[in-house]
């Protein structure tokens, strides 16, 4: 599950043109700012961690979510909502970027209207959308290799 972000018109594979990709990666505590998966945020994807059933900070427990409105829903299209800040225990995102210089490129936008940045379904955002959809992501990576 995934979903990759890319410079409107600059749509190719190399790490230039494609921004990154955001992935759903589980159970996170929004009030701490930690993963619950027991090997960390390295191995949310790895499929071979164990995952906390509550915050190893705070013992919360996952809140109830849906498909219509938590994260993983949103990398498989139910959830249409606007992004929007989390608290206690829900799913969250994680963005892999094909390098950081990007978020500095996007940051000279906010404010406009233009539409910078587009998904691979076709989606447009503006600089100010897009971050809106990494306040979902409050994991991030830098992996270049794996976009070249």
């Amino acid at each position: 599950m995934g979903t990759n972000f890319y410079w409107i018109n600059r749509q190719t594979d190399k790490p230039k043109d494609h921004i990154g990709k955001r992935s759903a990666a589980g159970l996170y505590c929004w009030d701490c700012q930690t993963t619950l998966c027991q090997y960390g945020s390295s191995q949310i994807h790895s499929g071979n961690s164990p995952w906390y059933n509550s915050c190893p900070i705070c013992g919360k427990t996952k809140e109830n979510e849906t498909l219509e409105n938590n994260t993983t829903g949103r990398e498989l299209g139910f959830n249409k909502n606007t992004p929007q800040k989390k608290t206690g225990v829900k799913t969250c995102c994680s963005f892999t970027w094909t390098y950081m210089k990007h978020l500095e490129e996007i940051n000279k936008y906010l404010g406009s209207a233009e539409k910078i940045i587009m998904d691979e379904y076709g989606t447009e955002f503006t600089a100010g959308d897009f971050i809106d959809v990494l306040d979902e992501c409050p994991i991030q990576f830098t992996l270049p290799s794996e976009f070249c």
